[in-house]
């Protein structure tokens, strides 16, 4: 079984979670997907597909071709836990493809809201990386399919945020310290300002679980995709610095060193565990792990787990559907399972 990308520590583990970089692209002589029909569509997916399996790129045959309409409701929703897919691309399967590499850490997502959406994942602090690999798949694509470009806009895309670049990199980042006093809504507004976006755990609209940020860039016009990136380290070394100090600092207090030695005890011993009650106790140890109050720092565990441990991933690996209290069983036995030996 291939090593899947969250199972691999990164730079900067301990408040860094995950790169991720993501190109909005569109074929040239198609209508964007919500006025394209589903034949279309479907010629589109194939168009890709073709162009992955014909190419002399090392990365074709790594990736596995889904319909979409053929998974489940569950299998679909696991894909949105893994931030693998959108939410909006599970929740209408019909005329949309996904090409997935068995590491996942690249996905393919045709006929999103534009006709290819190329996302690179990878753990920690990797976004020169991730952008390389999808730089090449995205010259790869262009090359034999032709993408919708203009000369003074870019990249032609459905949303007019996306003309441009039609990239977007994000940080995922584990900040409890900077949530606990309360600066997450000043910071928001402050990036907002400098083009950049503070979102929850699963993106626009979401709430934040166990401490988890996406940081983004929002502007994809007017500046390279070497800027937007270098910006986007920039501002997340302030706010990396800024936690790592708030962490040590809050971990000298005897309250805190109970919370994270608790939290482990429950990961240990607890019968019962819901999914927001876990992912906020993984969140103590990795701040435990990364003040020291914690031996043996295993961030790339953490990961793992808070992506085996979502509802539709517990029920995906099951192979049924379970009744919430069978998922907090089985999430309770995987946990203790996994912190038993620390």
């Amino acid at each position: 079984m291939s090593e899947k990308w969250y199972e691999k520590a990164g730079e900067q583990g301990g408040v860094v979670v995950s790169s991720r970089i993501r190109l909005a692209r569109n074929l040239k002589n198609y209508p964007f997907p919500n006025k394209a029909s589903l034949e279309q569509k479907k010629e589109i997916a194939e168009k890709v597909k073709r162009a992955l399996e014909e190419s002399n790129s090392t990365l074709a045959n790594s990736f596995s071709f889904i319909p979409m309409e053929d998974i489940s409701r569950i299998q679909a929703v696991s894909l949105v836990e893994k931030h693998l897919i959108s939410p909006e691309f599970a929740s209408d399967r019909k005329g949309r493809y996904l090409m997935l590499s068995k590491d996942e850490s690249i996905s393919i997502m045709i006929n999103e809201e534009d006709h290819i959406r190329i996302q690179v994942l990878g753990s920690g602090l990797s976004l020169n990386e991730c952008y390389d690999t999808a730089n090449n798949l995205d010259t790869l694509l262009d090359n034999a399919l032709g993408f919708a470009f203009n000369n003074k806009l870019g990249y032609l895309t459905q949303c007019p945020t996306n003309l441009g670049t039609g990239m977007r990199a994000s940080l995922m980042l584990h900040i409890p310290a900077t949530e606990k006093n309360r600066s997450i809504n000043r910071i928001s507004g402050n990036l907002t300002k400098l083009g950049m976006e503070l979102r929850g755990t699963f993106g626009e609209g979401s709430d934040a679980k166990g401490s988890l940020y996406q940081l983004s860039n929002q502007i994809t016009l007017g500046l390279s995709e070497h800027n937007a990136i270098e910006n986007l380290k920039n501002i997340a070394s302030q706010l990396i610095d800024q936690e790592e100090k708030a962490l040590k600092e809050t971990a000298k207090s005897i309250e805190t060193q109970d919370v994270i030695s608790r939290s482990l005890a429950l990961l240990k011993s607890a019968r019962l565990m819901s999914n927001d009650e876990a992912m906020k106790l993984i969140s103590n140890v990795r701040a435990g792990m990364f003040t020291g109050l914690i031996a043996n720092a295993d961030y790339a565990k953490l990961n793992r787990l808070n992506e085996q441990i979502q509802p539709a991933t517990l029920m995906t690996a099951e192979g049924k559907e379970l009744t919430p209290q069978q998922r907090d069983i089985k999430r309770a036995e995987i946990l203790n399972k996994e912190f038993s030996g620390i």
